[in-house]
C-alpha cells in the first residue's frame, strides 16, 4: 500500500492544521494507521494511532487533548486534526499503516510509510 501525507504548512502558535493520509494501491480499511513525527535533530516519535474500525485511538501525552485522529475507510484516508499548535510541534509528520488491525504506539508495528509533510509552528 502506498501512503501520501498532505496538509502541512506554516502556522502561528495557537493555530490549527489538518493533515491527511491517503492510501492507494489497495484499501487499508482492515489496517491500523498511525502518525509519527520527527523534529530537526531528533528521532521519530509516535503521535497518534487509530485501529482499523476507528473506535480505538492512542495519543502521545504531548498531544493529548489537542490532536484528534480519525479515518474514513470509504475514502481510504486517515486524518490528523491539530489544534492549539505549539512551536515544539514543528516536525515532519509521517503517516504509517500496519498489517495489524490495532498496532498501537510502537513504531516497529508499522510496515508502510508515507513520505512526510512538514509542519512549522512559529512563535
Amino acid at each position: 500500500v502506498q501512503l501520501q501525507a498532505s496538509g502541512g504548512g506554516l502556522v502561528q502558535a495557537g493555530g490549527s492544521l489538518s493533515l491527511s493520509c491517503a492510501a492507494s494501491g489497495r484499501t487499508f480499511s482492515s489496517n491500523g494507521v498511525g502518525w509519527f513525527r520527527q523534529a530537526p535533530g531528533k528521532g521519530r516519535e509516535f503521535v497518534a494511532s487509530i485501529n482499523w474500525s476507528g473506535d480505538t485511538t492512542y495519543y502521545a501525552d504531548s498531544v493529548k487533548g489537542r490532536f484528534t485522529i480519525s479515518r474514513d475507510n470509504a475514502m481510504n484516508t486517515v486524518y490528523l486534526r491539530m489544534n492549539s499548535l505549539k512551536p515544539e510541534d514543528t516536525a515532519v509528520y509521517y503517516c504509517a499503516a500496519s498489517r495489524l488491525p490495532d498496532p498501537g504506539v510502537y513504531r516497529y508495528n508499522y510496515n508502510y510509510w508515507g513520505q512526510g509533510t512538514l509542519v512549522t509552528v512559529s512563535s
